[in-house]
């Protein structure tokens, strides 16, 4: 055993770790020579205001659970750790089931925050995963002995899905889709804050994050893009969104509008941005506007260019209409973001590639050695399709 201690926590100034301020006041003494002239202090000026990246979003009340829980158990098994969760009103997966985290530690100034995938859930559609994950599986981007692996050598921290709401959802909702009657619990914002106060509890010192996910994992690193910067605010931050890129329904703003609203999860969108879900209903928009409130942080987003996964089964959409809307939001993307957004899109109909298939390829790119170029700011990092 590592670490015994209460499940919830109360902790203030989650705010105030947002970011490092300084504060920077200049006195000027201004002297003049003149017959019997005095010399006087000039006021004092003001620093200018530094723009916190992601501030509205924390005013809205996304980051309300950082610092609320701690592990009920903390508990080594090798060299993974399991941090479990208790019971109440805390982290929960949708069928009321223990909520539970993983790290690796190899000693590392670098860190991978890996969001899993598995299905989503809405009032009249649900298919996702009903309980958390244990363990880590380290396959894929996440193998520390594989050799072409860009990130073998950096600490891990596995957040599995079991919310049906992309890692960001807060809704105790009752249901009765197959007539039995249970509530709902999802708790993605939860279950993804306490795993995150984990991550940054373990690894205090990061200095690099890749902060990525498949599926409804790559969604979520939508979601947790700006939480991670309020718990690391000095790291540098690189997001890898697999097949999660936000292409959704042509022309229907509402399909993921009254999503957000189910979950709970509106906050996210800033007020000032009513253009950040867009008439296409995409979310271009929200992606560019995180990259512009952070300008420190790349993106690269993968995607099969017929993702049956995505397109027939979640959306709804086909894969003829997928691939039309994929190829023209993602040269939005990229055009928006020169040089800080790439797309990497292989022909094909299957869905993920960091654990599922680390060997696809991409215009002749392998994806591991496309996420190598994005974290090494090699020139060969632009994006590539089929």
């Amino acid at each position: 055993m590592i670490e015994s201690s209460p499940s919830h926590t109360g902790r203030s100034g989650v705010a105030a770790r947002t970011v490092n301020l300084a504060a920077v006041l200049s006195l000027g003494v201004l002297t003049a020579c003149s017959d019997g002239g005095d010399s006087s202090p000039a006021a004092p000026t003001e620093p200018p205001a530094e723009v916190v990246p992601f501030q509205e979003l924390y005013d809205q009340g996304i980051s309300r659970y950082l610092g609320e829980y701690t592990p009920m158990l903390s508990e080594a098994d090798g060299d993974i750790v399991q941090h479990k969760f208790g019971a109440g009103d805390g982290p929960l997966c949708r069928n009321g089931s223990e909520y539970q985290m993983a790290t690796f530690d190899q000693g590392s100034e670098n860190l991978v925050i890996y969001l899993e995938g598995g299905g989503v859930c809405w009032s009249t559609f649900c298919s996702a995963n009903t309980e958390a994950t244990a363990g880590i599986g380290q396959v894929g981007l996440l193998d520390p002995n594989r050799e072409d692996n860009p990130v073998r050598d950096w600490n891990q921290v596995f957040v599995p899905y079991c919310d049906g709401g992309l890692h960001g959802s807060d809704a105790d909702r009752d249901v009765d889709l197959d007539g039995d009657g249970n509530v709902e619990l999802q708790r993605g914002l939860r279950n993804l804050s306490a795993a995150l106060d984990v991550a940054v509890n373990t690894f205090p010192a990061a200095k690099r994050i890749l902060l990525t996910g498949e599926s409804a994992g790559g969604f979520g690193t939508v979601f947790a893009t700006p939480l991670v910067r309020s718990l690391f605010p000095d790291a540098r931050i690189d997001v890898v969104n697999d097949s999660g890129v936000g292409v959704l329904r042509p022309g229907e703003p509402d399909f993921i509008l009254d999503r957000l609203e189910e979950w709970n999860a509106s906050a996210f969108i800033p007020e000032s941005c009513p253009e950040c879900i867009a008439d296409d209903g995409h979310l271009t928009e929200y992606l560019i506007w995180q990259l512009e409130q952070d300008t420190s942080i790349k993106r690269g987003m993968l995607s099969y260019n017929r993702d049956f996964t995505i397109s027939v089964f979640f959306v709804g959409i086909g894969q003829d209409a997928f691939e039309e809307a994929l190829y023209e939001e993602m040269a939005q993307l990229n055009e928006a973001l020169p040089g800080r957004n790439n797309s990497w899109i292989p022909a094909g109909v299957g869905h993920t590639f960091l654990r599922d298939e680390p060997d696809q390829t991409a215009g002749g790119v392998p994806v591991l050695d496309w996420v190598g170029y994005l974290l090494s700011d090699s020139e060969e990092w632009v994006s590539v399709e089929d």
